[in-house]
């Protein structure tokens, strides 16, 4: 069954998940990352892309020539899915193919209409029968 985590307070959801990206790269894991539109997919690509003075994480696009020689996916679609290792939520809504994932990862931003729209899919993942697991980031 899919580990559902929640880490909540998050100041800033894409560096965040470029922490989470860090961290799960160097144990030799996979991510796809589920944004909202382009327009974040383009962001959250330069931030993996800056994210260390010292190193890089390239990631690609489903469909791209680098797809299969990255372990980072950032994905609006998710129609191509690659892996089925990590997913990391950038959406505002439960991805519908979540369920395929070994570990998922909801990051919840500080603004309130964005903690009322965790809640819906926290209670989605709870109703289900998912473990879930909270990270509260403004304790840390």
């Amino acid at each position: 069954m899919t580990r559902v985590e929640f880490f909540f307070n998050v100041p800033d959801k894409l560096a965040k998940a470029a922490e989470l990206c860090s961290r799960a790269v160097v144990k030799g894991r996979q991510l796809t990352i589920f944004t909202q539109d382009d327009a974040m997919s383009a962001r959250m690509q330069d931030v993996l892309w800056q994210h260390s003075a010292t190193s890089f994480m390239p990631s690609a696009h489903p469909g791209s020539p680098e797809q299969h020689d990255v372990a980072i996916i950032v994905d609006k679609l998710g129609e191509q899915l690659l892996q089925d290792d990590i997913l990391i939520n950038l959406k505002t809504e439960h991805p519908p193919f979540f369920s395929r994932f070994k570990y998922l990862v909801e990051l919840v931003g500080v603004d309130d209409t964005d903690k009322a729209l965790a809640r819906a899919r926290y209670k989605f993942y709870r109703d289900r029968g998912y473990q879930i697991k909270s990270t509260d980031e403004s304790a840390t």
